[in-house]
């Protein structure tokens, strides 16, 4: 979404303080990221209506703050860190420091006018929390497995299937939570059914779409491809046409995807006939084309809320 404020403001977060810019007039300050410090911020931030809120993603930390401007009305950005530094290289601004960090949020706000984030609920927090909690305790099950040796001493292979039994308990806790959670919610709910409509989209994929790609539904084929990090990026000068390539977007959707391409290929039709249509071109390129294929179907699916 495009949006043309009167006022851009650069906020820098950090574990103990916010650094903030407000473009117009200009005006730098600083106040902590405690309960206290947020209320202080609030009160000195011009009224919603006039503001655009420029944020890095930095994983946690800017959630509390992000939180409280959304529920005060406040239009808020969310954006990579990596493009608002590759920004500021690009106008030679070489220093690093939180007070000039928040500077370039907001010259990046006003040019480069980020999508608006949706107020996110705590239970979007939640769900998010407990899909990636689940991803580890997989990650960390997957590597006792491949300790495992019949090699190994009697009592370091019965400490090591101790706690891959102790893991495997703890990721059906998780599930359970997770679908006791997203059961809670009937939007969430229904696009689970919807998504699992799909030959090859199994529970897995369906509660990880809902917890780390809420944005499903909202964007055009080309964005949200762009955004899981499926969609192929010239790589072009002059005469000279390089080999494309996908880059960035978000892991922890393109790895469950992967495995739901996998199975579609053998079980969806619609995905198997376009594989077969690719028959000829490298494997990688063959399944990463599918993942595209197989996203634009659900991102369509979730827009027109069909199955």
């Amino acid at each position: 979404m495009s949006v043309s404020p009167s006022v851009c403001i650069g906020i820098d977060v950090s574990k103990k303080h916010l650094d903030v810019h407000v473009d117009a007039p200009k005006t730098t300050f600083r106040t902590l990221s405690s309960q206290e410090g947020r209320q202080q911020l609030l009160e000195k931030l011009p009224t919603p209506q006039d503001c655009h809120i420029i944020i890095e993603a930095t994983g946690k930390l800017e959630r509390p703050i992000v939180n409280d401007l959304l529920a005060a009305g406040y239009r808020v950005s969310l954006v990579n860190p990596r493009s608002v530094r590759k920004y500021a290289q690009a106008l030679g601004i070489l220093a690093k420091t939180d007070r000039v960090d928040a500077q370039v949020l907001a010259r990046f706000g006003r040019d480069a006018k980020p999508r608006l984030l949706a107020e996110t609920q705590e239970k979007q927090q939640e769900l998010e929390e407990l899909v990636t909690r689940r991803r580890q305790l997989i990650e960390h099950r997957v590597a006792e497995q491949n300790r495992k040796s019949s090699t190994l001493p009697k009592t370091v292979r019965q400490s090591v299937q101790g706690s891959i039994n102790t893991l495997a308990k703890d990721i059906e806790r998780m599930e359970k939570a997770i679908l006791k959670l997203v059961s809670s919610n009937d939007d969430w709910e229904d696009r689970m059914r919807q998504l699992q409509t799909v030959p090859g989209v199994g529970e897995v994929t369906a509660f990880t779409l809902v917890a780390d790609l809420p944005e499903l539904g909202q964007l055009n084929r080309k964005a949200i491809a762009a955004l899981v990090g499926v969609a192929p990026f010239n790589n072009d000068s002059g005469q000279q046409r390089g080999k494309r390539s996908i880059f960035g977007g978000r892991s922890s959707v393109r790895n469950v995807l992967y495995m739901a391409t996998h199975s579609a290929m053998r079980a969806n039709a619609t995905i198997r006939d376009f594989a077969a249509r690719l028959s000829g071109k490298p494997p990688k390129v063959v399944i990463v084309a599918c993942m595209r294929k197989l996203l634009g179907i659900l991102n369509t699916m979730v827009k027109t809320k069909t199955d």
